[in-house]
This record gives structure tokens, sequence and C-alpha cells, in this order.
């Protein structure tokens, strides 16, 4: 039997989910050209998180499969969606990225739904991230200030995911808890499920 310990791949995930937030939101406050955002958005938030999302299903880890994969592939999509307009290939209006953030926002829903079963700082993390959707959503359909209150909001969402990549690596490292992650906001049942709802 093989008892190797493998490494928590949320680390890279959270990082990488954090790391391209802060730059976009910074960017958006126009603190920052999108260059660096678009190298980071491919680099750590697309291919580094959605590598973590690959790996979380070697873990049987349905959430962090489902979440990694799908917010590295959102920065792939938005990075593709930007370099489509900066070369007049296919121009996708602000209306055409509301729709695409919508729909983001409606999967986020149920993850952060799922979150509240995990612990404090998971639920924390995905509350803060569907207010930044929502905001991002009202500001993309007719009230472009929401844009900016969104900046604010997620980057504070990618500060508690850091905070969360922070209590796996540290509390490894120091073989006790340092950084706590609170209980879950809804307790899991123990009743066991079918093979298709695992």
């Amino acid at each position: 039997m093989n008892n190797v310990k493998l490494g928590n791949p949320a680390v890279v995930g959270l990082g990488g989910f954090g790391l391209s937030t802060i730059l976009l939101q910074l960017h958006n406050l126009g603190l920052c050209g999108l260059g660096p955002v678009l190298a980071v958005g491919f680099a750590f938030g697309g291919i580094a998180q959605l590598c973590a999302g690959l790996l979380e299903h070697k873990n049987a880890n349905n959430f962090g499969f489902a979440a990694f994969s799908a917010y590295g592939s959102f920065w792939i999509a938005i990075g593709i969606v930007w370099m489509l307009n900066h070369f007049g290939i296919y121009k996708s209006t602000g209306t055409d990225v509301g729709y695409f953030l919508l729909a983001y926002t409606f999967f986020t829903l149920i993850l952060w739904f799922a979150s509240l079963f995990i612990h404090g700082a998971m639920a924390t993390t995905f509350s803060i991230l569907m207010l930044g959707f929502i905001l991002l959503d009202l500001g993309h359909f007719g009230f472009p200030a929401m844009n900016t209150a969104a900046a604010y909001v997620l980057i504070a969402c990618a500060l508690a995911a850091w905070y969360m990549m922070a209590a796996i690596i540290i509390n490894g490292v120091a073989g006790r808890t340092i950084l706590g992650v609170g209980e879950a906001w809804l307790k899991a049942g123990e009743k066991e499920l079918s093979p298709a709802t695992k």
C-alpha cells in the first residue's frame, strides 16, 4: 500500500486565485496595466489553478475539483476574450462580458452553498466572492460604479483565499494549528450518499 504523503493542491489553487484576483482589481482601479494581469491570469490563475483542480480529483475532493478547475478556466477564458478584443478578431462588448460573469455567478452560487458545510474561512471567502460577482454583474448591465465597489470586495475575497492558503502551509509546517479556519456554518449530515452524488 502506498503511504506516500502528497502535497495539498489547494495551496496552489488558492494562491493562483488570490494573486490573479488582486492584480485584476488593481487594474480595475486604474493602478495596474493589463499586461501583468494577462500574464499571471494565464500562468498562475489559469494553468496552475486548473492543474490544482485536476489534482483535487485524485484526492476525491469534488469541491476543490470543481472550484479550482472552473476558476482556472475562468482566467484562461477571460484572457482569451481580452486577446481577441485586442487583436480585433472577435469583439466582446461590456454586455457580452456581463453574460459571461452572470453565468459564473450562478455557478458560484452552487459552490457558495456547498462552502457553508466546509468551514468558516471557506464560507466567508465564497460569500465575499458571491457579492463580488453580483456587483460585477450590475456593473456590466448599466451600473458602472458597481465595478469599483466590486474591485474592493474582490480584493477582500483574494485576501480571504490567501488566508486559507496560509493556514494550510503554516499549520502544516508548524505541526499544529496556528491559523484557525472556524467551524462550518451548516452542519453536514452523516447519511451515506449514492455514488452518483458523491
